[in-house]
């Protein structure tokens, strides 16, 4: 019975779907022949983008005002606090410290990864086994963040001195005669552990986008600055760097929006603990832990706040090499 439910829901969205798709369109037409014939052109194109405007707003923009508005009132989601929530924010040291961490994370991935990929970029450029060095670092990517983390969390892996070490790392600093060190707990160095399970994770994109913007550099303005004498330095940092620009500063604010949205490694990996909280991992816990709502909703906004500047220079730059083809 149940698979006879499911195999009749599936045929309905197979058949229903594209007859409802294709009955809009068809009603879109008549309407659009019934108006006069200079208001067709201008009219026609909204009608198409409707249902796609509808689904947008509906999944994308009420959420975000819905969010705003809970942030508004208290954890019941009946009294008004005003801007309370955001002040327990500001004021508070467990967010400030979130605040921190996400501060670190937007640095140090953004910073890294763009400076590895372009690295990366150009030494494989001029070699003959680009293509497979590209797929190794590119690898990370095809595994989740959470398969990620765990990987990680199993190279990390810490047992007191004296012990057998489990973990890889803190195996090869025994057999080097040092101390383990416990990279999840200790404050000092904990951040930037996960800090470089990101950039292990996002280098290879990196990588494959700026060595797309390094081969749309014509090679005859390098080998004239090669003529002239510059040497390699002069030509990455002269010529190389300029024409790359719109590129990294797009790979750079893409790097800058997934840190400040990070989650899935601090999660997996400690929870928030340890002074390792980030701005999203601070959000869940306190809406699905301290059943905060009003709390958690003023963190989401203020996460949506600052993603949208680097979402529209992202948008402009995109504008701006389109409209150079």
């Amino acid at each position: 019975m149940l698979l006879g439910s499911r195999l009749l829901t599936g045929a309905a969205v197979v058949v229903g779907v594209p007859a409802l798709i294709v009955g809009y369109i068809a009603l879109v037409e008549w309407l659009v022949a019934r108006l006069p014939f200079v208001w067709q052109p201008k009219v026609r194109p909204w009608l198409w983008l409707l249902p796609a405007l509808v689904i947008l707003g509906f999944f994308l923009l009420y959420p975000a005002v819905d969010t705003f508005y809970l942030s508004l009132f208290d954890t019941t989601g009946k009294q008004y606090v005003g801007l309370q929530n955001y002040t327990y924010f500001f004021t508070t040291q467990g967010t400030l410290i979130a605040l921190r961490n996400t501060a670190y994370w937007l640095i140090f991935l953004s910073i890294f990864t763009v400076a590895l990929g372009l690295i990366f970029a150009v030494l494989f450029d001029r070699v003959k086994y680009e293509a497979a060095a590209k797929g190794i670092l590119f690898l990370p990517m095809a595994i989740s963040f959470t398969a990620a983390s765990i990987i990680w969390k199993l190279q990390y892996d810490y047992q007191p001195p004296g012990a057998a070490q489990t973990g890889t790392l803190n195996q090869i600093i025994t057999l080097l005669g040092g101390q383990p060190v416990a990279w999840m707990v200790d404050p000092r160095v904990n951040n930037l552990a996960l800090n470089w399970v990101g950039i292990w994770m996002w280098t290879g994109f990196a990588l494959v986008i700026l060595s797309a913007g390094l081969k749309s550099i014509p090679g005859d303005i390098i080998e004239a600055a090669r003529v002239d004498g510059a040497n390699e330095w002069q030509i990455l940092r002269s010529i190389m760097i300029p024409m790359m620009s719109t590129t990294i500063i797009v790979v750079g604010t893409t790097m800058v929006i997934n840190a400040l949205k990070i989650f899935d490694i601090i999660y997996v990996m400690t929870g928030g603990f340890y002074n390792t909280d980030v701005l999203a991992v601070h959000m869940y816990i306190e809406m699905f832990d301290n059943l905060q709502f009003g709390r958690a909703s003023a963190v989401a906004t203020l996460l949506l706040i600052t993603i949208i500047p680097f979402m529209l220079i992202n948008i402009r730059r995109f504008r701006e090499q389109e409209a150079m083809r």
